[in-house]
């Protein structure tokens, strides 16, 4: 159904407190870590994940959605920051923004319908898997020689102990109450567990100290000549487009979970000024997170309450209770992701495998590969391309053209199928122009002729009676492709009769 207005009567505000604080619990060491990955110091991921989940909640087109500093992002901005350091990140963030807002603007949201289904499920997928993966680092320490290694012995089994009853926590509690998030009560029962009984195990202050001030407003200190923006303009398209496919494409999913409809192109805008704000701020931009917009959803937060509260209560986190954060065991917080991780992964993709075509089977696991090996960026948009290039090839091919001979004898050729780049080779070889009669009718009521290379087509057939000195005549043809078949001359007679009034190629878009 379509995206309304708040009804405050039927907010359950319990639910989006209390999942806006579990989502708040699971977005520090997530920020903390890309941070590291971005090459920035922590603070820069926490400002980022408290600046754009604030204002996407606010001001975004997708209530129960949850955004904040990514993974998706942090590796594309490591290099800029690596070779001109921090201060040109802020700056590409800032225009990373513009380009956002004028995307959702120019209300070219909308353009996330040509993703197709198996896509968002390889999406998906391979997110899960990424997610899952990604927890592994919490079981390495450093070495002696600075290197990782494996924690071993003891500390691996208290670790996975933890783990566990995480995750038995929340699969469990749910049969029994709904009246509590799960996810919360099992990170408060480890957090309850591992302190009073001092058990030694990885903490969230071991990854970085949280603590910090409000968020200081901060021109970014780089020259504003025509060299910065040959720097950062790169990095800034590269990171705006990754950041609206992730939050667009979070958008699909969160509108399937919740059964709503949100509005991409206001929730575009809303990334792009977040990510001005941010830059300002001195954060690291961001985008939608489906993990934690899963475990949003999944906990009770339907509105912009929820998201609202992660915020407020990351930034209160950072000020005022950092001593107390840094206290909550890694274990729990790996229990979540986990948890996250297997509720994300689409399952019933394996049943759907063996009922959808071969070629939509091969794009969702092609997909899931290519988001785990590169990016999503370049999973997407790969297995956009094939599917795209697959349903070119069942087009061309199932074009089609039933012949007859009238009483006057004229040959007619009825087309089935639409006619474009893909089936103008297919759709000439159906033609037998040395043997046909004086006369030959082409009826184009059952297709379409769909771009230029159609109407090129036209043509072609159209000088090939000529030279055989028969005439053609062409039926049920657009006005667009009759103004176009500019090398027709007298021996093509067009029937202006029960034309349909659809157009070549100037469709736009609704």
């Amino acid at each position: 159904m379509l995206y309304s207005p708040i009804n405050f009567k039927e907010i359950n505000y319990k639910n989006e407190i209390l999942s806006g604080l579990t989502v708040a619990l699971a977005l520090v060491p997530e920020a903390v870590a890309f941070a590291f990955v971005a090459g920035v110091g922590p603070l820069v991921g926490l400002y980022a994940a408290f600046m754009v989940c604030l204002i996407t909640s606010v001001f975004g087109g997708r209530p129960g959605m949850i955004s904040g500093a990514t993974g998706a992002l942090a590796v594309v901005m490591v290099s800029l920051v690596a070779s001109h350091g921090v201060e040109y990140l802020f700056a590409a963030v800032v225009l990373m923004g513009i380009f956002q807002i004028i995307f959702g603007g120019l209300r070219l949201g909308k353009f996330i319908r040509l993703v197709p289904e198996p896509v968002i499920y390889g999406f998906v997928n391979g997110l899960a898997i990424v997610i899952f993966m990604a927890q592994f680092g919490h079981f390495k320490v450093t070495g002696p020689g600075g290197a990782l290694e494996w924690i071993n012995g003891m500390p691996l089994y208290l670790m996975l102990g933890l783990v566990l009853l995480t995750m038995a926590i929340m699969y469990l509690l749910p049969k029994l109450t709904k009246a509590i998030p799960a996810a919360l009560t099992a990170i408060v029962v480890v957090s309850v567990v591992v302190i009073s009984l001092n058990l030694d195990t990885k903490s969230v202050g071991d990854l970085a100290s949280i603590k910090g001030g409000f968020p200081q407003f901060h021109i970014p200190m780089v020259p504003l000549n025509w060299e910065t923006l040959q720097i950062i303009l790169p990095y800034s398209i590269i990171l705006a487009g990754i950041g609206l496919l992730e939050s667009l494409l979070t958008l699909t999913i969160v509108d399937e979970l919740t059964n709503t409809r949100g509005r991409g192109n206001k929730e575009s805008i809303a990334q792009g000024a977040s990510n001005v704000v941010t830059g300002f701020f001195g954060g690291m931009g961001g985008c939608a997170m489906i993990g934690q917009s899963i475990i949003n959803v999944s906990s009770g937060g339907r509105t912009r309450l929820s998201g609202i509260t992660a915020a407020i209560m990351l930034l209160v986190f950072i000020m005022f209770a950092s001593s107390l954060i840094e206290m909550v065991p890694i274990a729990a917080l790996v229990g979540l992701m986990f948890m996250v991780a297997i509720g994300t992964f689409e399952w019933a993709s394996f049943k759907v495998m063996r009922r959808i075509p071969k070629s939509d089977a091969i794009v969702l696991v092609a997909v899931t590969i290519l988001t785990v090996i590169f990016d999503l960026a370049i999973a997407v948009g790969i297995g956009v391309v094939i599917a795209a290039l697959v349903f070119a090839w069942d087009s061309a091919v199932r074009i089609r053209a039933r012949k007859f001979v009238d009483d006057k004898g004229w040959k007619h050729y009825e087309i089935f199928g639409p006619l474009f780049f893909g089936s103008t080779a297919t759709f000439l070889e159906k033609f037998d122009v040395a043997n046909d009669p004086e006369d030959v009718v082409v009826d184009f009521r059952e297709s379409r002729v769909v771009d230029h290379s159609g109407i090129e087509t036209l043509n072609k057939l159209t000088e090939r009676y000529a030279k055989a000195g028969k005439k053609l005549h062409l039926r049920h043809l657009s006005d667009d492709c009759r103004r176009l078949l500019n090398n027709a001359g007298d021996i093509v007679e067009v029937n202006i009769y029960e034309d349909p009034h659809y157009a070549v190629v100037t469709d736009k878009l609704s």
